[in-house]
C-alpha cells in the first residue's frame, strides 16, 4: 500500500470514498457527523491544491483519503481537557476508507508520524468505528474541542 499526494484526477473517486463514509456513519448510528455532503467537492479541491490531500493506494485502487497538514490548526486552540504536549503536531483530518478495509487508516497514521512524531485528530461522538480505531493504534483522548460552528468533537493526540 502506498500513500501519495491526491491529484485532480483522483476528485471523483474521493467523492465516492467519502460518500461511502457517510453512508457507513448513518449505518453505524453516527448521523450527524458530514451532514449534508460534507466535505463538499470545493473543499476536496482545494485540500488537492493545497497538497494537504492524500490518498491510499494498492494495486491502482484507492482505498482511502484524509487531510494532513503541520499544526498550528486554530481548531485545536481551545480544548476542554488537555493535549499531552504543547510541541509541535501535525494534523490528520478527513479520513475516510472505501470498503472499510482493515488496515487502511492505521497505514494512514503511519505515514502521517514519518511526517511529524506528535499528531493530532478529533472525531464525532458517535463515530465509534474512528474512536476505537484511534484508540487500538494508540492515540490518548485528551477531552473535547469544538468546530467553528461549535460542534463538540473528542480530540485525540499521540506522540511516539
Amino acid at each position: 500500500m502506498i500513500i501519495r499526494p491526491a491529484t485532480a484526477d483522483d476528485r471523483e473517486t474521493i467523492l465516492a470514498i467519502y460518500e461511502e463514509a457517510r453512508r457507513f456513519m448513518r449505518e453505524n448510528g453516527n448521523h450527524t457527523q458530514w451532514a449534508g455532503g460534507y466535505p463538499p467537492a470545493a473543499l476536496v479541491e482545494q485540500d488537492i491544491l493545497g497538497g494537504h490531500s492524500f490518498v491510499c493506494e494498492e494495486g491502482g485502487a484507492l482505498l482511502g483519503v484524509f487531510c494532513y497538514f503541520d499544526g498550528p490548526d486554530p481548531t485545536y486552540d481551545y480544548i476542554e481537557g488537555g493535549w499531552q504536549n504543547d510541541r509541535p503536531y501535525g494534523v490528520i483530518h478527513r479520513i475516510a476508507v472505501t470498503a472499510h478495509r482493515r488496515g487502511v487508516a492505521a497505514a494512514c497514521y503511519d505515514w502521517a508520524l514519518t511526517r511529524c512524531n506528535n499528531l493530532r485528530i478529533d472525531t464525532h461522538a458517535d463515530n465509534h468505528p474512528m474512536q476505537r480505531s484511534l484508540e487500538k493504534y494508540g492515540f490518548i483522548p485528551c477531552g473535547t474541542i469544538y468546530l467553528a460552528n461549535g460542534d463538540p468533537r473528542i480530540a485525540y493526540q499521540i506522540e511516539t
